[in-house]
């Protein structure tokens, strides 16, 4: 497709890699989730007896050795982040992966051996099964949504439907499961949804044509995206040079005509109440995106075991 001269869809389809993710800001989020545990945050009047009550019973210098075991299929997620959780709780802690992200699992497939001091181990195992049972989840749920569209060349993106603190990390996950990532806040696109044309008084006509170009002209380095709800409003939004048109809650039909109006002069985008079952025929359109929140907000915890050998 011939899209607006300022970026070609390319541009757009976008992978957080683990490198991309700060790794002060997760000793943070794991930093928190250890206080939580050990220490009662959270709570307004913290408890006076502080720590592991029950590892303090076991063998003062044992050590030993555990195994991660996908439970069930899984996308594998977040193995970058057991070792960071390991440095948290003590020194001499090692682990050792057997798969990385990204990769397909099957039931009883291991994931990577747990080596050190016992204390620490065990004082360790639910933070991270934590952290890899959510973000597994997530990979796995848009694993499911992206072979749900086959072979159409439409790529899935995630959405800013995110768990506060949490967001690179499950933006990372969607990205593992085959995914591609939208903005990651307010600050690398504009956007312009209906709520800021109906602030603007620009719902429609020359008035959404003059604050369409006013962003086009304003950020020369950044894309520019318009939500639209009528077909309607795709002329003056077209003209004015939008990169992207989002397609919010179009109907097959008008997406299908939405589409032939817009005739690769910007890039299209459906987004809103995207369910998997639609996917198939969605992705026949010829649709550049489609953007859910769903492989996020909607996945549940895989299960994996922590076992001591």
């Amino acid at each position: 497709m011939s899209h607006h001269a300022r970026y070609s869809k390319k541009t757009f389809q976008t992978h957080l890699t683990w490198q991309d993710l700060d790794a002060d800001y997760l000793r943070q989020l794991v930093g928190l989730a250890k206080i939580e545990d050990l220490a009662g945050a959270g709570l307004s009047n913290r408890p006076e007896r502080l720590g592991d009550v029950t590892t303090a019973l076991m063998p003062e210098g044992a050590t030993g050795h555990a195994q991660l075991t996908a439970r069930e299929p899984l996308t594998i997620c977040g193995l970058g982040l057991v070792q960071a959780v390991l440095d948290s709780y003590g020194e001499n802690c090692s682990f050792v992966a057997k798969t990385e992200d990204g990769q397909t699992l099957n039931q009883g497939d291991v994931i990577g051996i747990l080596s050190g001091p016992s204390g620490p181990l065990l004082q360790a195992e639910r933070v991270l099964l934590n952290f890899l049972q959510h973000l597994s989840g997530i990979a796995s749920e848009t694993r499911r949504y992206v072979d749900a569209l086959g072979k159409s060349e439409t790529a899935l993106l995630d959405t800013r439907k995110t768990l506060p603190g949490y967001r690179v990390l499950q933006k990372y996950a969607f990205a593992c499961g085959g995914g591609y990532n939208h903005r990651i806040g307010l600050f690398d696109r504009v956007m312009l949804k209906d709520n800021h044309l109906a602030v603007a008084g620009a719902t429609s006509g020359d008035r959404l044509t003059q604050t369409v170009s006013l962003a086009v002209n304003t950020f020369e380095d950044l894309a520019v995206q318009v939500e639209v709800d009528t077909l309607e409003q795709i002329p003056p939004v077209l003209e004015a040079g939008a990169d992207i048109i989002l397609l919010d809650n179009f109907s097959i039909d008008d997406l299908k005509k939405a589409i032939l109006l817009i005739d690769g002069r910007a890039c299209t985008e459906a987004s809103g109440g995207i369910q998997i079952d639609t996917l198939p025929e969605l992705g026949e359109l010829g649709l550049d995106f489609i953007s859910t929140g769903a492989p996020v907000h909607q996945s549940t915890w895989k299960d994996i075991g922590l076992d001591w050998l």
